[in-house]
């Protein structure tokens, strides 16, 4: 694997980890090249002779390489580490997060030109589309874009985890229709996510990343215009102007930011202690607590990004949001107020997470790449 995220090798227990802890149960070895970590485990090992302090074992079969480079050499880290593991293991399949500025792809097609072992690109996330929240937001679309044709080129397949909004955006763009394989990347533990006996505290919630593309602005508006008791759960670039304009709108405590969250469990509670889920995000691969909340029975006003267009038929299992304090108001006070649709998607949602059970999911996942050995 050619990840970008860097979340194991700093000892952190996210979903990337639940992921592999159930996957790594389909392979004989993964091996993880990701890039470097900034942290007192790295200040141990500031030298490449002492790389080895760095590689961390999960699962008894999963080996994570953070490089011990800047990012800027991370495609030369990736065919270097590359090479030595396939001398050692001689792997059969490279998986390949990709996203700009496209390091992981460069070092993968760098290594494929040495070993030729197929190698498949993995788009979670298209940054900017379908609606940028900035300027980065654009160049980075524009950029994938104009080079992603080239780069899947000798891409043995494309993996995409939405059926239309992803695979729309890379035809126009130029990857052979061929090569794109729909393989869903929520794999939801229904042990953990399901409806539970709790008191509704929070009218509307908001899990996810204090960042522009998330759409935080467009919810707290929603918050100061509806009146309603809401959660904030995440952390991020903007938690303190956050923080100030929670502050300078005088909430009267009826807008709690609950800050990042431990655990799937934790994340589970404050669901079904909420009535609705808000998820205004301006780009998205999935995202991931949208079917959370529909597997606590949470009702979700969601923008149509990423995989919500393929789950949530607007008026009959959520509600689709426009990027408008305005439209999200109308649209959570009408259900808030309205028991028989509440209970209408809510039940609609329940019924629509079984496909994203976590061991047929992964089960399904480390099927579709076996296929491709």
């Amino acid at each position: 694997m050619i990840s970008g995220d860097k979340s194991l090798a700093e000892g952190k227990r996210g979903a990337f980890y639940n992921t592999l802890e159930e996957f790594h149960k389909y392979w004989d070895r993964i091996d993880i090249i990701c890039p470097r970590i900034v942290n007192n485990k790295w200040k141990l090992a500031n030298r490449e002779s002492n790389y080895r302090l760095l590689i961390t074992n999960y699962f008894g079969n999963v080996f994570v390489h953070p490089s011990p480079w800047p990012l800027i050499l991370q495609p030369f880290w990736i065919l270097k580490k590359g090479k030595q593991i396939y001398k050692e293991q001689r792997f059969n399949l490279m998986t390949v997060h990709e996203y700009p500025p496209f390091y992981n792809g460069i070092g993968a097609r760098l290594l494929w030109n040495k070993i030729k072992t197929p190698y498949v690109l993995e788009i979670m996330h298209i940054t900017g589309y379908p609606k940028a929240a900035n300027a980065r937001e654009e160049i980075y679309k524009t950029l994938l874009n104009f080079f992603i044709k080239a780069d899947s080129s000798k891409a043995k397949a494309v993996r995409v985890i939405n059926e239309n909004q992803t695979p729309g955006f890379l035809i126009k763009a130029g990857v052979a229709r061929e090569k794109l394989i729909y393989i869903p990347a929520f794999y939801i533990d229904l042990n953990i996510f399901r409806p539970r006996e709790s008191e509704k505290e929070y009218d509307l919630i908001f899990i996810g990343r204090l960042a522009e593309n998330k759409g935080i602005d467009l919810f707290l508006e929603t918050a100061r215009r509806l009146g309603a008791k809401t959660a904030i759960v995440g952390d991020g670039p903007l938690k303190r102007k956050i923080e100030s304009r929670i502050k300078n709108y005088e909430f009267g405590g009826r807008v709690i930011l609950r800050g990042w969250v431990e655990g799937s469990e934790e994340v589970a509670e404050l669901l079904n202690r909420s009535r609705v889920l808000v998820m205004p995000s301006y780009n998205e691969g999935g995202p991931r607590v949208v079917l959370e909340a529909m597997a606590c029975g949470v009702p979700v006003l969601a923008t149509p990004v990423g995989i919500v267009p393929d789950i949530i038929k607007d008026g009959e299992s959520g509600r689709i949001i426009d990027w408008s304090a305005k439209d999200i108001v109308w649209k959570a006070g009408g259900l808030l107020d309205n028991k028989d649709e509440y209970d209408k998607y809510r039940f609609a949602g329940l019924e629509i997470v079984k496909q994203f059970e976590r061991k047929e999911a992964i089960k399904n996942y480390a099927d579709k790449l076996q296929s491709l050995i």
